[in-house]
């Protein structure tokens, strides 16, 4: 992401920013390249965030129709039939992109995400998937770790009133403050694959319950051969056939994965627009973050749950591994 000094237009453009995280900053955003597959409500804040804040470039991936699904919850999608009419969900939402800010060069990539070749994600800075399927996370993360250069990962999954954000920053160093004096940070991430993999019974007692039950869910999305939200009401007998299943090999406690919260995430299927703002909101500033080195960063998951109004942080890693 090095690269020349701001010119004069972008430094008259972002000059409220420059006050507040500095030039060099600025300069680190308006260099990166920013790829993002899934645009669904949440991702659609994200977007309109980072593209606000001056971003290089920004390339949508999703060849979906647009449909009344989408128009749900994503703001970007113009409720105009005639103007979406046999365009893709990103095609769409690339043009309302460009006009919140002319200066980011926003583009589209056709086809499947997961069918992309490593090399074609080599031209990027952050990769974000969003409502992507148990597989597509792993193979899209481990990807970004075969190329020789950093990539920050990030996968958000927003179903109806909750939220699960992942990070991989994998070797990340940045500048916090406390009080009046500024700190060098450097934090080591597991990929997605090690996080979950981390057996359940050595985490903290007090681990989100909206981590185990996400767990569950895109285990059962991967047996049935499921597109991620593909699920309903009607599956959660086999789904808490699931959990059974799995707390008993994980030696858990099947009581920290309520039914009621599994019920919520079957019904989920459609995002609930408010928390598509939280939860975007907060990815867009934690993308910002990792590209500029300004302030620590979330380390490695987040969860929101509108019933109770509460954001938490996890950090889900290997205990032996350094952080």
């Amino acid at each position: 992401m090095d690269g020349d000094a701001l010119t004069e237009q972008e430094t008259a453009l972002y000059d409220r920013q420059i006050r507040v995280w500095g030039a060099d900053a600025q300069r680190r955003l308006s260099k990166a390249h920013v790829l993002v597959g899934g645009m669904k409500g949440t991702v659609a804040e994200v977007c309109k965030n980072i593209v606000l804040a001056g971003v290089g470039s920004l390339t949508l991936v999703d060849d979906s129709p647009v449909t009344e699904e989408a128009l749900n919850a994503n703001f970007l999608i113009t409720p105009d039939e005639k103007l979406f009419a046999g365009r893709s969900i990103a095609e769409v939402c690339c043009d309302s992109l460009k006009d919140f800010n002319p200066m980011v060069h926003v583009s589209v990539e056709k086809g499947d995400l997961s069918s992309l070749s490593t090399d074609f994600f080599e031209k990027f800075d952050v990769i974000i998937v969003s409502n992507s399927s148990l597989s597509t996370k792993k193979a899209i993360n481990e990807k970004c770790r075969k190329l020789s250069k950093r990539i920050a990962f990030y996968s958000v999954d927003c179903r109806d009133s909750c939220g699960e954000i992942f990070v991989d920053l994998q070797d990340h160093s940045c500048t916090k403050k406390q009080v009046n004096e500024t700190f060098e940070c450097r934090l080591q991430y597991p990929s997605f694959a090690e996080a979950i993999a981390v057996p359940w019974k050595n985490l903290p007692k007090r681990v989100s319950k909206l981590f185990f039950a996400m767990r569950v869910i895109e285990k059962f999305e991967e047996s049935e051969a499921r597109s991620s939200g593909e699920i309903s009401l009607a599956d959660l007998p086999n789904v808490l056939k699931l959990r059974k299943e799995l707390c008993e090999a994980q030696l858990f406690n099947e009581s920290q994965i309520p039914d009621s919260l599994l019920e919520r995430l079957l019904l989920g299927k459609l995002e609930f627009p408010p928390v598509c703002a939280i939860i975007g909101g907060i990815l867009g500033q934690e993308v910002i973050k990792a590209i500029s080195c300004k302030g620590e960063p979330i380390k490695n998951f987040f969860y929101f749950d509108a019933m109770d109004g509460k954001g938490v942080i996890e950090d889900i890693s290997n205990p032996n591994s350094a952080s």
